[in-house]
């Protein structure tokens, strides 16, 4: 794919910027969001702010694959994983997809948001999206190595084999094989579900402080 580099590439984000800055995409206040980019993080985070509203607008009219695959990439590439400890000197912490853009460092929560909250923006329905905590087996299918994670399910019809956005891997794979991953719990902002459960054990954000915790942290960015 041709890339564009160098100065070209900011006057052609910076055009986009007076454009596309005058408006909201849906329920995200890009001007807030672009703003507290710069103040917080700099220049650098900024622009990827930028980009990101670029290429929302770009899959306005896209197919769902083609939204995931894009999504996926975007956050696989801007942020590199570390240690929540590493990263805010807590043992876990939910950033929101403004904090981890900014810092450009996040562990597999915060991948898992910001791809949810931006699928949505691009009018992928939440009943289609989960979060979900796994068991991941690392190190090969003899391992007996295993570890807490969490990706992205997304579901093309309730009853539907989930494709599975991870950033262990930059693929997006059926559930079936992604034989490394046991489910143990999903959620998204409308309930709560236990395994491979259908229905919902209740309002996520009363069973998930963290989750109401980054919630409201969002909103005060400007994503609502």
């Amino acid at each position: 794919m041709c890339r564009i580099k160098g100065n070209c590439r900011l006057v052609i984000l910076s055009a986009i910027t007076l454009l596309t800055f005058q408006s909201s995409i849906a329920s995200i206040d890009f001007n807030k969001l672009g703003n507290l980019a710069k103040q917080r993080y700099g220049e650098r985070a900024y622009n990827d702010i930028i980009e990101l509203q670029a290429t929302l607008y770009a899959l306005q009219s896209v197919s769902d694959s083609e939204k995931l695959k894009r999504i996926n990439e975007f956050f696989n590439r801007k942020i590199s994983y570390d240690e929540d400890i590493n990263v805010w000197g807590q043992s876990d912490y939910w950033a929101t997809p403004l904090e981890a853009l900014g810092k450009g460092r996040g562990d597999c929560e915060d991948y898992c948001i910001a791809k949810y909250v931006f699928l949505k923006e691009l009018n992928i329905p939440n009943d289609k999206l989960k979060l979900t905590y796994v068991r991941a087996q690392i190190g090969g299918p003899y391992s007996r190595l295993f570890q807490a994670h969490m990706v992205l399910s997304y579901y093309a019809t309730p009853g539907s084999e989930p494709l599975i956005l991870d950033s262990l891997i930059s693929d997006i794979r059926l559930a079936s094989r992604r034989t490394d991953l046991t489910p143990i719990f999903s959620f998204n902002s409308e309930g709560l579900w236990v395994g491979g459960a259908s229905n919902s054990s209740g309002d996520s954000s009363a069973h998930l402080s963290r989750w109401r915790d980054v919630l409201a942290r969002m909103q005060a960015d400007g994503i609502e």
